[in-house]
């Protein structure tokens, strides 16, 4: 009697259930009319313990802890590429991007592109008119940074990004884009990394679009100008490469750049040479080739380029003003040296009007 006087008897839900499985608390004794009564009642309790238990541990464990014993996962069906001819399969590809799902376009098929070209090719122009283009997406000159280019690991990781649709820009159309790509000129890695980088295109299947310019001559003209612009900022302080105003070309054409004749036909052949050894080099990938001079003259080129990427049709549009418009004449400075230079040469083409504005 003693001893069961000193102890202890605990409380709460716990203690409930311990008095419960304590034979002294309950003297139970089989009745002998009603067996199954006796039954239903300690089911009944052991339901209620088991219950109690079950609700302190869900406390403990959190709605992250139940999420983590509680798992569906949806598994959604592939998308049909039955429909993909076997010489295209290599170029159609279904990005899966990580910050953001394409909902109800996961399954249209989406097209990798590159534009290849060099400064002052009218590479930002054609850019902006494949970007008019619902599906088309064109994220900009995204090597001009150094550390995207400082190496080929860092080539390859941007693009990635950039193909997986994880590249964010003003030009990023995200679900439904068709054709993803971007601008690369090459002196920014291309050049240096073109066995890795054609070594990665073949692989991933993307094709290349190569944009130059036939007259090396107003080529290196726009460059002297916005070298020139660039350091004096001519429009309200501020440097363009492009613009949108007539009024702001009228300003920017202004400037007359005086060439050294001396170095001229060394300058234009070493650009030539550049531009057909890059070519020669990134020649494996799929790739259209197309000159600047023949979109200004005929628009309906871009039409091929469209069916190269197999986008739909779309009447282009481009905000770019057309900076120089006159004969290069009104442009050089010291027009009749160079024109005394470059006349009977591999390069007297460049000094008349190859197109018309």
């Amino acid at each position: 009697m003693g001893g069961a006087k000193g102890e202890e008897k605990p409380g709460g839900a716990d203690d409930w259930c311990y008095q419960f499985g304590n034979k002294n608390t309950f003297d139970l004794k089989a009745p002998k009319k009603s067996p199954l009564a006796l039954r239903m009642f300690v089911f009944a309790m052991t339901m209620l313990c088991g219950i109690s238990i079950c609700s302190m541990c869900m406390k403990q464990l959190g709605s992250d802890g139940w999420s983590r014993i509680v798992k569906i996962e949806v598994v959604e069906p592939p998308c049909n590429k039955s429909t993909v001819p076997p010489s295209e399969a290599q170029f159609v590809h279904y990005p899966q991007p990580i910050t953001y799902s394409r909902e109800e376009c996961k399954c249209n098929p989406v097209r990798l592109f590159a534009i290849i070209s060099s400064q002052r090719s009218g590479s930002g122009w054609f850019e902006t008119l494949l970007n008019s283009h619902t599906n088309v997406s064109s994220n900009g000159e995204i090597f001009s940074t150094k550390e995207r280019r400082s190496n080929i690991s860092s080539i390859i990781k941007t693009l990635d990004k950039v193909y997986n649709l994880d590249w964010n820009s003003s030009a990023s159309k995200n679900e439904c884009t068709t054709a993803v790509g971007f601008k690369w000129m090459l002196n920014q890695g291309l050049v240096a990394n073109h066995v890795d980088v054609v070594d990665y295109f073949n692989q991933r299947g993307v094709s290349a679009i190569f944009l130059f310019r036939r007259n090396l001559l107003r080529q290196l003209v726009s460059q002297l100008a916005n070298n020139h612009d660039r350091y004096l900022k001519q429009l309200n302080g501020t440097h363009k490469a492009h613009v949108h105003t007539k009024h702001e070309a009228t300003i920017l054409a202004k400037y007359k750049p005086r060439l050294n004749t001396t170095s001229l036909i060394w300058q234009l052949k070493q650009a030539d040479e550049y531009t057909r050894g890059a070519l020669e080099n990134l020649k494996s990938t799929r790739h259209i080739t197309i000159y600047y001079e023949d979109l200004i003259v005929n628009k309906t080129k871009l039409f091929d380029v469209l069916d190269f990427l197999n986008v739909p049709r779309r009447k282009l549009v481009s905000r770019h003003v057309k900076i120089h418009t006159k004969p290069l004449s009104e442009y050089i400075d010291n027009w009749d040296e160079v024109y005394s230079t470059l006349n009977g040469t591999q390069y007297e083409s460049f000094l008349t009007s190859d197109y018309m504005i």
